[in-house]
C-alpha cells in the first residue's frame, strides 16, 4: 500500500474541517425534529416554586334598619265614681272601651260601681295620622269631583231607558262603567255620572232624582245613657233632613253589642223619632249595651215577593250608645 503523507499543517486543516461539517450537520438535524439542546443536568432534583393566590374579601355592607318610633303607653289614671256614674257613662266620657274598664279594674260584666269607689281608667289608644295622599292630576281630579249616584240594574231596565231616567248620555254611563256595548244585566250596579246630565230643553227643567242627603244629626238619648228595667219604653230622636218624598224614609238601625251581631232591629220611618219595642228590650238580668244610628233610604222597586227594595239615599250618622237591663235581678238569699 503506498503511504499517504500529510503535513502537521494539512492534517489540522482537515480535522477543522470534519468538527465544521459535523457541528453543521447536528444543527440541522435538531431543526428538522424541533428539539433543543439539552439542559444541563444537576446532581439533585429541582425545587418548583407554586404561587399561592390571595384571597381578598370583599366587605358586605348591611343594610340598617331606622327605628321606628312607638308611642309611649301611658298608665291609668284614677277616677273617683260619682252619683249616677256607669261603666258606660265613664267609657264614653273618656273615649275608651267598656271592655278596657272591666279589665283593668277586674269588673264582672254586671259592672256595679259605689259612689266613692276609685278605679282605674286606661288612656285611650292614640289614632296613627293618615298618610299623606299625592295631588291628583286634573283628569283625575274632576274624575272625583263629578257628582255620582250607584244604582242597581232592575228588571226591564235598559241602558237608554237609565239614561233617560237621570237625564244622562247613554255614552256617559257606558265610559264610568267602561261597557263595551249597550247590553246591562238584571242585578249589575251602574254609576250614574250626574255632572254629566245634559241640559234640559225648554223653559220647565225634568225632574230629576235629588242628591244625596246629608247625614242626620242625632238627639236623644244622650250618647252613653244608661235605661234600667223602669223604662219601658226608650224613644230615639234626631234631627229632620228636609220634606222626605213618597218613595224616601229613614232608615232606623239597633243592634245589640253585648251580644255581637246576633240580635239587630231595623226599621223604616217616616217621623223623626222611633220608640224602641218592649220585645226588643234584653231577656236577662244584666244592662246590656245597645248602638243605634240613622240612614235615608229610597225605594227603587218591589223584588219577587213584593217587597220594597230600599238603596241608599245619603250618608250614615254618627253612632251613639245606651245601655239597658232587662228583668230584674233576683234577691240573694240570706246566709
Amino acid at each position: 500500500m503506498p503511504e499517504v503523507t500529510l503535513s502537521l499543517p494539512a492534517a489540522l486543516g482537515l480535522l477543522a474541517l470534519l468538527l465544521i461539517i459535523g457541528a453543521v450537520l447536528v444543527l440541522v438535524a435538531l431543526k428538522l425534529t424541533g428539539g433543543s439542546l439539552p439542559a444541563a443536568q444537576s446532581s439533585g432534583p429541582t425545587a418548583t416554586t407554586t404561587l399561592t393566590p390571595t384571597v381578598t374579601f370583599t366587605p358586605t355592607v348591611a343594610a340598617t334598619n331606622t327605628p321606628v318610633p312607638t308611642a309611649t303607653i301611658q298608665p291609668p289614671f284614677e277616677y273617683t265614681v260619682g252619683s249616677g256614674d256607669t261603666c258606660l257613662g265613664i267609657a264614653a266620657q273618656f273615649g275608651v272601651s267598656v271592655n278596657s274598664l272591666l279589665i283593668t279594674n277586674n269588673l264582672s260584666t254586671s259592672c256595679i260601681l259605689s259612689v266613692g269607689q276609685i278605679i282605674k281608667v286606661p288612656y285611650p289608644t292614640p289614632t296613627p295620622l293618615p298618610e299623606a295622599t299625592s295631588t291628583l292630576e286634573p283628569a283625575q281630579a274632576t274624575l272625583q269631583a263629578c257628582e255620582k249616584v250607584v244604582i242597581t240594574v232592575q228588571e226591564n231596565d235598559t241602558l237608554s231607558s237609565i239614561a233617560a231616567n237621570y237625564n244622562v248620555p247613554p255614552a256617559a254611563i257606558k265610559s264610568y262603567n267602561s261597557l263595551s256595548t249597550d247590553t246591562v244585566f238584571l242585578g249589575m250596579n251602574l254609576i250614574v255620572p250626574l255632572c254629566e246630565r245634559a241640559p234640559t230643553p225648554g223653559p220647565t227643567p225634568t225632574a230629576t232624582i235629588p242628591p244625596p242627603y246629608p247625614a242626620v244629626n242625632l238627639l236623644l238619648p244622650p250618647d252613653g245613657a244608661s235605661f234600667t228595667l223602669a223604662n219601658d219604653n226608650i224613644t230615639l230622636q234626631w234631627a229632620s233632613i228636609g220634606t222626605l218624598r213618597e218613595n224616601e224614609a229613614y232608615l232606623v238601625t239597633i243592634e245589640d253589642v253585648t251580644e255581637g251581631e246576633g240580635r239587630r232591629l231595623a226599621e223604616y220611618v217616616k217621623d223623626t223619632k222611633y220608640i224602641v219595642p218592649v220585645t226588643f228590650r234584653p231577656k236577662d238580668s244584666l244592662p246590656h249595651v245597645f248602638r243605634w244610628w240613622i240612614g235615608t233610604v229610597r225605594q227603587s222597586g218591589t223584588d219577587e215577593q213584593g217587597q220594597a227594595i230600599w238603596d241608599s239615599a245619603g250618608a250614615i250618622s254618627l253612632q251613639r250608645v245606651f245601655s239597658w237591663q232587662g228583668v230584674a235581678p233576683e234577691a240573694t238569699a240570706k246566709p
